[in-house]
């Protein structure tokens, strides 16, 4: 016959929880299907986690003033991220039709699945010469816009890789969007649901949280910044250039400033210092052109000031009091775009933050064999001791100890010895002696309640001692 304990008891499969057991299986399968999303995107997911934590220094200042959060998070995705992303984007474009020059017969179109007479029509408004002329208007033609309609009507491919784009960029924002309203709530929900608080998945994910802050808003972002500034500002500063003085290659020379900002100390001065120094000579040398001397001071100027100061000034005090090495972020920024393409340069980077703080905060307890506990390791990456808290519990007395010894001398002292009424009261009415406590009672009344045990006389002579010091004080 089983008991109502062996029915409540849980059905376990080899030492296990058979419901719990089922469970666990189908959070695998959860986090498998997860995992498998996130690497089908992982450019898109990638990027939009730039995204974010390129836009939530701005996000946080305008949250202060504008209310709620979800009109925040979309004045500085609508007013901010989508009009840089436009700029990022014609930059690029300049920079295609700019390779394409130079080398001659450039990047094939059909490759891309674009149609050639699309990227004719939009390397036309790249032009930055044509377009500084002022004679916009030509490209407003009806020709030109029937053409483009054509175009886009009779290829598929175009529309396809145009929707593919947009649906990329969608997700893009919409992340980021949402990290940007939620990342506080999402964060709370781990801490207490999940990882417990002042825990070490906690303090290990603090970490990585500010180093990724560093990483992207400060080195990426100053990075695309300051490439989107040079090869705008060179293209339209060689517009203005003399016969025989220009910029080679503007759009080229500004990709490469921009690229050149990661490298430390030096940054971008390793691209135009060089290049100051060719168009100075080309000015000099027979048959030389000294009146395009003001164009190289020009160049040099712009470089400096625009391309160089103000974009560095404005990142810079996110960039410092990072706890990364710089070498390890170089060939984060070298290795990425090799191993995993052009999201490389966003990836590689958490994949060092994240195993740098693994090996800074994790590692060292795996190392000594010591289980995991709600406590870091170091005291520095969480407030309190649990050692010291547990040191100042209260004791039986109802006071809190906060030196060990003389907790345990506390603990060591004999406790007073108690009277035959106070064992009597203790023990439900039976005296150390075995009587029970209410025959004193019957006593009482039988002799004319008179005191006849030690503990009353003694009770007597203390009331006398008291009303004689009352009577003293009185005097």
């Amino acid at each position: 016959m089983s008991t109502e304990k062996d029915v409540d008891a849980p059905r376990t499969l080899l030492g296990f929880d058979r419901s719990r057991l089922g469970w666990w299986f189908l959070a695998a399968l959860l986090a498998v299907a997860l995992c498998y999303v996130v690497y089908s995107f992982v450019g898109t997911v990638v990027f939009g986690l730039f995204i974010y934590y390129a836009t939530r220094p701005i996000f946080r200042r305008l949250d202060e003033r504008i209310h709620p959060p979800s009109l925040a998070a979309a004045v500085a995705m609508f007013a901010l991220v989508l009009p840089a992303l436009a700029l990022v984007g014609y930059a690029l474009l300049i920079v295609v039709r700019q390779l394409g020059s130079v080398t001659g017969n450039g990047i094939s179109p059909e490759r891309l699945g674009i149609d050639p007479t699309v990227l004719e029509q939009l390397t036309e408004l790249t032009d930055v010469r044509a377009l500084l002329s002022g004679d916009l208007l030509q490209y407003l033609t009806a020709s030109n816009l029937q053409s483009a309609l054509d175009s886009l009507g009779s290829a598929a491919g175009t529309l396809a890789f145009l929707g593919i784009g947009l649906i990329h960029l969608f997700v893009m924002s919409a992340l980021a969007f949402y990290l940007l309203r939620d990342d506080r709530k999402l964060a709370s929900w781990f801490e207490w649901r999940i990882a417990g608080e002042n825990s070490v998945a906690v303090a290990y994910l603090r970490a990585v949280d500010n180093d990724l802050n560093s990483i992207f808003f400060g080195n990426i972002l100053n990075a695309a910044v300051t490439g989107t500034i040079a090869v705008i500002a060179y293209s339209a500063l060689n517009a203005f250039a003399p016969p025989g003085v220009a910029i080679p290659a503007a759009a080229l020379v500004g990709l490469l400033a921009g690229v050149a900002s990661l490298v430390p100390v030096v940054g971008m001065k390793l691209v135009y210092f060089p290049v100051a120094i060719y168009m100075a000579l080309v000015a000099l040398v027979p048959p030389s052109n000294p009146a395009g001397l003001w164009f190289v001071a020009a160049f040099a100027a712009v470089s400096f000031v625009v391309v160089d100061t103000i974009p560095d000034l404005v990142l810079r005090p996110y960039v410092s009091g990072r706890s990364l090495h710089v070498g390890a972020v170089m060939l984060a920024y070298t290795l990425g775009p090799l191993l995993f393409g052009w999201y490389g340069i966003f990836l590689m980077p958490v994949l060092l933050v994240l195993v740098v703080h693994f090996a800074r905060i994790i590692l060292p307890e795996l190392v000594s064999g010591d289980p995991i506990r709600p406590y870091a390791v170091d005291p520095s990456w969480l407030p309190g001791d649990p050692v010291e808290d547990a040191a100042t519990q209260p004791t039986n007395g109802g006071e809190a100890v906060s030196d060990p010894v003389e907790r345990r001398q506390s603990q060591s002292q004999p406790r007073p010895r108690s009277t035959g009424a106070d064992a009597a009261d203790e023990n439900g009415g039976v005296g150390t002696d075995g009587t029970d406590g209410n025959e004193g009672d019957a006593g009482d009344s039988a002799a004319g309640a008179a005191p006849n045990s030690e503990s009353d006389d003694a009770a007597s002579e203390s009331d006398d001692t008291s009303e004689a010091s009352d009577d003293e004080k009185q005097s």
